[in-house]
C-alpha cells in the first residue's frame, strides 16, 4: 500500500489530486510546491452545456472538482517577486512569460503557450486543445484536451524533469445525463511491468446529493494493490459540503457564500500514512468598487496567510501582494507579483 501512495503522491496530475486532496503543500512545508498542472483547466470541470434544466437530475461534474468551491476561497502561496506577462496573439493562440525571483527556492523563467480550439471544432470555444510549458531548468509539460463527442472527453499529460520523464498519463471521461465516469492510465511501463489505473464514478442521487468513489490500482514487480475512496457531496444554493473517506484517510470541506462579497470555507484532512490531521479556515472578500479581492487563511499548524489582488485600472495589470506567517516555526514569507495582460 505504501508503494501505491508513493506513486500517487509523486505524480503531478490527476492521481496526486485524487489520492491526496486538499492543501498538501502549505507554506514552509518540506514538500516541493505543486505544479500548475496539478489542477484541471476550469472548463474541464465546468458542467457541460447540455446539462438538463427541465427538473431532471443534473450531471454531477468531474470527480476532481468536488472540493473546488472550498479550495478557491483559500489564498495561493506567493513568495519572492513574480512577474507574469500574458499575450493573446490571435483568437486561438495565447502565450505567457513568467519570471520568478526567490531567496527560498530556485529562481526560474517559464514559457507557457496555449492553442485554443476554434468554434468549428468545439462548442466550448475557450477549451484549450494543446498546452505546452517549459522552464529554465529544461522541464517540459505537455497537455492535450480533446472533445471526442458531446459527452466524451480525452486528456493526455506528459511531464519531464530535466532529461527524465516523470509522468505520462491518459484519461477518458464520459458524462451522462446524471452521472460521470472516468478512467485514467498512468505511467505504463512494459519493461518494469508496472502501471497505475484510476477509476472515478459520480452519480446524482437527488438535485443536491452526489455519491461516488475512486479506485486506485497499482501493479508492479514488487507489489500490487488498490485503494478505494468513497465520496459524497450535498449542496444547496449558498453552501456545499463534501466528504472523501477511505483507507488512505479522509478529506472533508464546507463552503458557504454569505453574500456577494464574502465567501468562507473550512477543510479537515486526515492521513493514515503520516498520522497527521489538519484543519484550515479560509475566506474571500471582494470589493468591486475598489477592484480588489482579498483571500485569507489560518490552520491548525499555526500558519496564517493572506493575499491581496488589486486590479490597476485602466492598465491591463493586476498587483498581487501576499504574506504567510508560521508562528510555530517562527518563519515569515512575503511575496509581490504583477500579472500583465
Amino acid at each position: 500500500m505504501d508503494l501505491i501512495r508513493k506513486h500517487c503522491a509523486h505524480m503531478g496530475s490527476v492521481l496526486a489530486l485524487s489520492s491526496n486532496p486538499g492543501h498538501q503543500n502549505w507554506p514552509f512545508s518540506k514538500d516541493p510546491l505543486p505544479s500548475r498542472w496539478d489542477a484541471h483547466p476550469a472548463h474541464w470541470d465546468r458542467p457541460p452545456r447540455w446539462e438538463r434544466r427541465d427538473g431532471r437530475l443534473p450531471n454531477p461534474g468531474s470527480f476532481h472538482s468536488l472540493h473546488r468551491s472550498c479550495k478557491d476561497v483559500f489564498p495561493h502561496q506567493i513568495e519572492g517577486v513574480k512577474m507574469i506577462i500574458n499575450k493573446t496573439l490571435s483568437s486561438f493562440f495565447k502565450v505567457s512569460h513568467t519570471l520568478h525571483l526567490s531567496a527560498v527556492s530556485p529562481s526560474y523563467y517559464r514559457f507557457h503557450v496555449e492553442h485554443l480550439q476554434s468554434d468549428d471544432y468545439s462548442k466550448d470555444k475557450d477549451a484549450p486543445a494543446l498546452i505546452g510549458e517549459m522552464d529554465s531548468s529544461g522541464s517540459l509539460n505537455a497537455h492535450a484536451l480533446l472533445h471526442l463527442t458531446e459527452r466524451v472527453r480525452a486528456r493526455t499529460v506528459f511531464q519531464s524533469q530535466q532529461s527524465q520523464f516523470v509522468t505520462w498519463q491518459f484519461e477518458t471521461e464520459y458524462r451522462g445525463s446524471d452521472f460521470t465516469a472516468a478512467v485514467t492510465v498512468a505511467n505504463p511501463d512494459i519493461l518494469r511491468e508496472s502501471v497505475i489505473l484510476v477509476a472515478h464514478f459520480l452519480q446524482s442521487v437527488s438535485s443536491g446529493l452526489v455519491l461516488g468513489g475512486e479506485l486506485v490500482y497499482h501493479r508492479g514487480r514488487a507489489e500490487e494493490g488498490g485503494i478505494l475512496t468513497l465520496a459524497g457531496q450535498y449542496s444547496r444554493p449558498n453552501w456545499v459540503a463534501t466528504l472523501n473517506a477511505g483507507k488512505g484517510g479522509a478529506h472533508a470541506s464546507y463552503y458557504h457564500r454569505a453574500n456577494k462579497q464574502i465567501q468562507v470555507g473550512v477543510e479537515f484532512e486526515a492521513s493514515t500514512r503520516t498520522q497527521e490531521t489538519t484543519t484550515s479556515f479560509g475566506y474571500q472578500m471582494e470589493l468591486p468598487e475598489a477592484n480588489m479581492v482579498f483571500r485569507g487563511m489560518i490552520n491548525s499548524r499555526c500558519i496564517i496567510g493572506g493575499v491581496l489582488e488589486k486590479r490597476l485600472t485602466p492598465l491591463p495589470a493586476t498587483l498581487i501582494m501576499g504574506a504567510f506567517v508560521n508562528h510555530r516555526g517562527d518563519k515569515l514569507q512575503v511575496g509581490l507579483g504583477v500579472n500583465v495582460g
